[in-house]
């Protein structure tokens, strides 16, 4: 009887963890700035994050800097971008597997 019940709460743990994930498997333009100093987020520093159907995300796999100068007059701290991205959002960050600015020249 203790291996069922520990049983239903394992599956139902499984369960619920990976409904928590959502997958971007598909290329997707998203807007990418400064979490901090564009989307308001609370962080302790200038960190990239993204905004994807109105909500944002800091983003792990790829950090500010890798994009040129976060401060510079068009950088991430000044101005928000587009950008292609895939990966998959767990526990409110997104885990990029792609990122790549588009142009808008």
């Amino acid at each position: 009887m203790k291996k069922l019940i520990f049983m239903i709460f394992l599956f139902v743990g499984i369960s619920t963890q990976a409904q928590s994930k959502k997958v971007i498997d598909k290329p997707t333009v998203v807007e990418a700035a400064c979490g901090e100093c564009q989307f308001g987020m609370k962080g302790k520093s200038c960190d990239l994050a993204i905004r994807i159907d109105g909500k944002t995300y800091f983003v792990d796999g790829t950090k500010i800097d890798d994009h040129g100068d976060a401060h510079a007059q068009d950088g991430f701290c000044n101005a928000v971008k587009k950008a292609t991205v895939t990966g998959t959002i767990e526990k409110n960050r997104f885990k990029a597997t792609s990122f790549t600015l588009v142009n808008e020249k």
